[in-house]
């Protein structure tokens, strides 16, 4: 590879939200591995923090998503957006890379398309999903995007864009899939089932989810007495926080996990689980899951008229077929949510069945190293005239 001359070390790295955070920072690692003196300026959360010469601000502890909340960020943004333009101008890196989080990164990227400064997406956001016209604007503002899906390149090559697929980066962190052995039908009843719970991370997700989700476990405790349920928070989690949206004293059977290996998670019989990359590393580590999400009145009428795809979980979309059972709005609900857990426990063989559909789509995604090749890659590319 090529060697960068030392005015061309300084990156500026920007991500918005907590699995940008984690993608940021394992490419953040993997850039200063291939070349040390690289020297990294970066906006996104603690695991950036720890890899960064420079940080700048914590943005994805500010988790907003949808169409209606990002607004109440707005001052925020506004004012991080003149720190970031003013280190543009005075500091003038070498490149910028931005990950996912398109509602911010976009205007990143145009800030650096006017002040001349090579661009990079890693993560490259999913507009094939909704507003496929973005595909146009990113294929102008970055020199190249990093996919983490096998069709995506081809989609955004319609629009001008240079996209590649260097494979899926879950697969840097995720551990391999554990055997597993689900009892036969006459046990089930009173077998110690493991039931995980994903509301998700921002703080809209969990207030929304994680009341409906502990009903849904109540209740199928009623049929399955045995089963123990385990919400996964992540690490900085304040646990009354969560348990403040159940209302009530907590059920001995209910347990909260801050799980960072993936390992707990892995242990996990059923999952009730928010739509979002939660579902891809669920169906990574092989165990099967149902899909619910709400959001605010507002946001999802408007999201109900700008996505363009069939499902709304990420398993379904590389599946391209409903091999999970999702859950949207209304129909949300804890007697929804525990009549299909329950459905699985009372049949294990449909659980094996769904975790070999869902170990196929792992293997679509590539090998590990991903981050490795990414960083490589832009590093060359950089010093390409």
């Amino acid at each position: 590879m090529p060697t960068i001359t030392p005015l061309a070390k300084n990156i500026l790295i920007v991500a918005g939200d907590v699995s940008g955070d984690l993608h940021a920072s394992s490419l953040m690692r993997e850039l200063k591995k291939a070349d040390p003196e690289v020297c990294l300026t970066a906006v996104g959360g603690k695991l950036m923090q720890k890899q960064a010469d420079t940080f700048l601000f914590d943005l994805a502890s500010q988790g907003a998503n949808g169409f209606i909340e990002p607004l109440k960020k707005m001052p925020l943004w506004m004012n991080l957006m003149k720190q970031i333009r003013e280190y543009m101008e005075t500091q003038n890196p070498a490149a910028v890379i931005v990950v996912d989080f398109y509602g911010f990164n976009h205007q990143v990227l145009n800030m650096a398309a006017h002040r001349g400064i090579p661009a990079y997406y890693y993560v490259a956001p999913q507009v094939w999903a909704s507003r496929q016209y973005r595909a146009k604007q990113l294929a102008k503002l970055t020199k190249k995007m990093y996919t983490i899906y096998p069709f995506e390149p081809d989609f955004h090559k319609k629009f001008g864009g240079n996209a590649i697929f260097l494979g899926n980066p879950l697969l840097d962190i995720m551990p391999k899939p554990q055997e597993k052995v689900f009892p036969a039908q006459e046990d089930a009843k009173y077998y110690n089932w493991k039931l995980g719970i994903l509301p998700g991370s921002r703080h809209g997700e969990i207030s929304r989810l994680t009341p409906v989700f502990y009903q849904a476990f109540k209740q199928v405790l009623k049929e399955f007495p045995n089963t123990q349920a385990y919400l996964f928070a992540l690490p900085d989690a304040d646990e009354q926080y969560i348990l403040s949206f159940i209302g009530e004293k907590p059920h001995p059977n209910f347990h909260i996990i801050k799980d960072t290996d993936y390992k707990m998670r892995s242990q996990m019989d059923y999952l009730l689980a928010c739509s979002g990359t939660a579902t891809l590393e669920n169906a990574l580590l092989g165990v099967p899951m149902v899909v619910a999400y709400k959001l605010s009145w507002a946001t999802y009428h408007i999201a109900k008229a700008v996505i363009k795809v069939k499902y709304i979980s990420l398993v379904n979309l590389l599946a391209d077929k409903p091999l999970v059972k999702e859950l949207i709005q209304a129909d949300a609900n804890p007697k929804a949510l525990a009549a299909e857990t329950m459905a699985m426990f009372q049949n294990p063989a449909n659980l094996t069945a769904q975790r070999d559909e869902l170990l196929k789509l792992r293997a679509s995604l590539g090998k590990r190293g991903v981050a490795a090749r990414a960083a490589k890659d832009i590093l060359a590319d950089m010093v390409k005239k």
